[in-house]
């Protein structure tokens, strides 16, 4: 079946999804829709980001007849994919959460530190999975203790990154605003003696934030050294989408490719795509 997957977010935080995928299923088209134009959503009322992704799922069934669709940001997953999976429940739709399963298996101290937008931390969806965990894990008799920071702003710093044509090594502005999210460094393990009080696993819980992977890893070497370890949702989405497709017995037998749509400047999608790996020139 040659139908396209579809892909959308609020903006370009969604391209880290749309690279695991491709490199998943090079055999795939994908159509990516970045809704520019109203970006962000994590700041934006739960009625808005409903609406928009109604719109916009609208506009990729009907227009461009998808086979499966990703919801690759987490704030429009939490808001909106029950209200989706109802309006198309023949279609298969994968959505995006911050990565807290896999961050509660990994962590040793059984402290996690989630950087998020205001929109997911505040979401129901996200409370409900942050204290199924830490019953889980309570049960078992582990402590599991979740620090979760609002960074707003950081998802319109990150997408202005491919605007400025700058690398995030040349904007301090950026390095500082990143660091201004970060607790106290005595919270991580070079800084305290007590092992079990002190983070050992960052959660980058919107699909922006993983853009500037190595900016993380460098800002918390430079801080507390080497350990900290980092968890993001692309591969595990990657996964799931191909296991869909897989199961609809539907895999793509042309060449893969990606339509690219925006509600606003579609130009500076695509130059966004180039600047992160994305999109050939």
């Amino acid at each position: 079946m040659n139908q396209p997957i579809g892909v959308f977010d609020s903006g370009i935080g969604g391209l880290s999804i749309l690279k695991a995928l491709r490199l998943a299923m090079p055999a795939e088209r994908f159509v990516y829709f970045a809704d520019t134009a109203h970006n962000p959503y994590g700041e934006k009322s739960e009625g808005f980001v409903v609406e928009r992704s109604l719109s916009i799922v609208k506009t990729l069934v009907e227009q461009h007849h998808i086979k499966a669709l990703v919801v690759a940001c987490n704030t429009a997953t939490a808001a909106a994919i029950h209200v989706l999976r109802d309006a198309y429940p023949a279609l298969p739709i994968v959505g995006v959460e911050p990565a807290l399963k896999p961050a509660a298996l990994a962590t040793r101290s059984g402290r996690v530190l989630v950087l998020a937008t205001r929109g997911t931390l505040t979401s129901e969806k996200f409370a409900q999975l942050k204290a199924r965990l830490i019953q889980e894990h309570a049960a078992s008799q582990r402590d599991l203790h979740f620090t979760c920071v609002p960074c707003d702003g950081l998802a319109e710093r990150i997408e202005q990154l491919a605007t400025s044509g700058r690398r995030w090594h040349d904007t301090p502005e950026l390095i500082a605003a990143c660091a201004g999210f970060m607790p106290a460094t005595d919270h991580f393990s070079s800084k305290n003696d007590q092992k079990n009080e002190v983070f050992d696993t960052l959660v980058l819980g919107c699909t922006h934030y993983p853009l500037i992977r190595d900016l993380w890893r460098d800002l918390f070497a430079s801080l507390v050294g080497e350990g900290v370890m980092i968890m993001d949702n692309a591969q595990p989405v990657a996964q799931r989408t191909m296991q869909l497709i897989a199961g609809l017995r539907a895999p793509s037998d042309q060449a893969g490719g990606v339509t690219w749509l925006s509600s606003g400047d579609a130009a500076q999608l695509v130059q966004a795509a180039r600047y992160w790996g994305v999109e050939s020139a």
